[in-house]
């Protein structure tokens, strides 16, 4: 391990997240938490799903983050303390070290063994930067990081258009604690998807090779592993549509029979053509997001936007 490399394991509460995959199920429509798509096959998959030419987010953002990194930096600043919550590879950050000279990085992801081989890796290409990793469900826990960052300002980098897998009303209330940790110097960039023709929207999450069908019913092996289940991906069928009122892409499983499953000490039922909600992608135009973050106490502070403004990236100050 290299002297500017640090690894902080943060487990959940196997009871926690048994708890609150038991009220998913109880409730209607039937839900699991997206947090479960992210086992090690789950990263995999969706690895190879950002490369299909249906799935344009990450190339738009990756271009923006790439070609606007000098004005990115000019515009967030240098020297702060970046913090990235569902960090995955840190391949994204990358595009943006030399630009923006961070003190100190500090990604956070779920799936604890890849992040620490990422972050790790990171930290011997830099032996500069001070690289502090964290394990850990940041949804539940984001305020236990705070006695491991350095003194200094913050910025919290959120990419990949993962707050579109929150409600408005949840978003603002992440927003808030990003805010909140961050302090009255801090900052946040952030990206995100927006609103585009329905089709090419639905075509990402339906794409030919059937590789979001397979991330979507990896979720179930997965809830099986932790929570002691007997889901049967055989007996559900991927379904992900563009909901054009709400702004979403919504993803389901479609039960394929009457079935009951156990889970978590329990047995929850699905008749045939019932559905299980597995995740929520809101689209955004510009001035819908700013005005979002607003909400949560951020300031707008600099934009970039990819071609056909099908992709945002956005700045903001603490408010």
């Amino acid at each position: 391990m290299t002297d500017n490399f640090r690894f902080h394991l943060i487990p959940a509460s196997p009871t926690d997240l048994a708890a609150e995959a038991l009220a998913g199920l109880r409730a209607r429509p039937k839900r699991l938490p997206c947090k479960l798509f992210y086992d090690e096959a789950g990263l995999a998959l969706f690895e190879a799903i950002c490369a299909t030419p249906e799935y344009d987010l990450c190339r738009n953002e990756t271009a923006l983050l790439r070609t606007q990194a000098a004005s990115i930096a000019d515009a967030v600043g240098r020297g702060a303390c970046l913090v990235e919550p569902g960090a995955g590879g840190c391949e994204k950050v990358g595009l943006l070290l030399d630009a923006l000279a961070p003190a100190a990085y500090a990604p956070l992801d779920i799936a604890g063994e890849s992040l620490e081989r990422a972050a790790q890796a990171l930290a011997a290409r830099r032996p500069g930067l001070r690289v502090t990793a964290c394990a850990m469900d940041f949804l539940a826990d984001l305020e236990r990081i705070a006695p491991l960052l350095p003194d200094g300002r913050r910025v919290f980098f959120y990419p990949g258009s993962s707050i579109g897998n929150f409600t408005p009303e949840e978003a603002i209330a992440l927003l808030a604690r990003f805010r909140r940790l961050a302090g009255t110097d801090g900052g946040l960039l952030i990206g995100f998807d927006c609103k585009k023709h329905p089709g090419r929207i639905s075509r990402a999450y339906n794409d030919e090779q059937g590789l979001t069908a397979r991330f979507n019913l990896n979720l179930l092996g997965h809830a099986n592993r932790l929570l002691d289940g007997n889901f049967d991906p055989g007996g559900f069928a991927h379904h992900a549509f563009y909901e054009p009122v709400e702004g979403r892409i919504e993803m389901h499983l479609v039960s394929l029979r009457d079935q009951t499953v156990r889970i978590a000490g329990d047995e929850i039922s699905f008749p045939r053509g019932e559905t299980l909600h597995t995740e929520n992608s809101y689209k955004y135009l510009p001035g819908e997001f700013a005005a979002l973050a607003g909400a949560a106490g951020w300031a707008p502070a600099g934009e970039w936007l990819a071609e056909e403004a099908a992709f945002a990236v956005q700045h903001f100050r603490a408010a």
